[in-house]
């Protein structure tokens, strides 16, 4: 089922700079920031001072943004240092992270927040095609309530923005014997929450989990039978996130969503993780070499795999243009 709302031009432009010329999605995210200086020294991931996050930031936009049909920045030290240094494609559509990077609250019972001053009306004045909101949502949470109206918050403020949002929910384990969800249970919450939180006005496409745990589910007939739940779901166009999967996985995924209904994807650490390894050895100009070999040949394939089997977002949404 999906919604029947109309979307204003702003955003109907908004998404169509951020898809393939066939009207798909193929994201590259580069939006981590405490993740990523853990990515960078495992060991120390204090020593990571802001230089070296947009210096790397800055090579992977600069190597991969020609292979993407849009890049997901923060605007901390991403997006306004990538269009400042002139490494962002000027063809590439941009998407820019408004939530602070990890959550508050207990494990439990999560809360996310934005980051201060990143409106989607500033996001919009840098040049931004699109705005992303990742919140952790699980529909048995005691927040659960409070991360549905912040969503509803920012959908209202992307409507007057006119600017397209890309929604991005984290299920997690509402029981505190139990580490992380699997099985039934993470299937049941990711397809939950995709339902409820695809409803809210002012979201356009949202940017979802793999709803199975792969390690336990090895069959991909069923792989594809959970996206297809998935994509009865979702009230509007989806893309899939990698999560650190490794970059074969992920392809065997992407297929099972597309196929499923999925518009594309937008995907991470599983095209770039291992050019985050200067203090184990890597030289910046190794980075920079894989970059531009290894990584650019991935995301080119991600790209042609969205183009050949992904559904185009406008059979998705409704765009019957209203307002501006």
């Amino acid at each position: 089922m999906r919604d029947g709302l109309k979307r204003t031009t702003g955003k109907i432009r908004g998404l169509q700079q951020c898809a393939t010329s066939r009207g798909v999605f193929s994201i590259l995210a580069m939006d981590h920031r405490n993740n990523l200086r853990r990515n960078l020294n495992p060991e120390n991931p204090e020593r990571v001072v802001d230089r070296d996050l947009v210096e790397f930031k800055q090579d992977v936009v600069s190597a991969l943004g020609p292979a993407a049909s849009a890049m997901l920045l923060d605007p901390e030290y991403g997006a306004v240092q990538s269009i400042g240094a002139g490494v962002l494609p000027g063809a590439t559509g941009l998407i820019v992270a408004i939530e602070r990077t990890g959550y508050t609250g207990e494990p439990i019972a999560r809360q996310s927040e934005l980051l201060p001053d990143w409106t989607p009306a500033r996001a919009r004045s840098i040049g931004a095609n699109a705005v992303k909101l990742l919140v952790y949502y699980h529909p048995e949470s005691s927040t659960a309530a409070e991360i549905e109206s912040l969503v509803a918050r920012v959908g209202q403020d992307c409507i007057a923005a006119d600017i397209a949002l890309f929604l991005e929910p984290l299920t997690y384990a509402v029981d505190s014997s139990v580490p992380r969800l699997s099985g039934e249970s993470r299937r049941r919450a990711v397809v939950e929450t995709t339902r409820r939180l695809s409803r809210i006005p002012g979201v356009d496409v949202m940017k979802v989990e793999f709803p199975l745990d792969i390690a336990a589910e090895a069959d991909e007939q069923d792989w594809l039978a959970a996206c297809d739940e998935l994509d009865e779901a979702s009230s509007l166009p989806w893309v899939l996130l990698s999560a650190g999967v490794d970059f074969e996985t992920y392809l065997r995924q992407v297929v099972a969503a597309t196929r499923a209904g999925a518009s594309g994807v937008a995907v991470g650490r599983a095209v770039w993780k291992e050019a985050a390894g200067t203090s184990r050895g890597i030289s910046r100009a190794s980075r920079k070499e894989f970059l531009a070999t290894v990584a650019r040949d991935r995301m080119a394939r991600v790209t042609a795999l969205c183009n050949a089997i992904a559904v185009p977002w406008i059979n998705s949404l409704s765009t019957g243009v209203g307002g501006q």
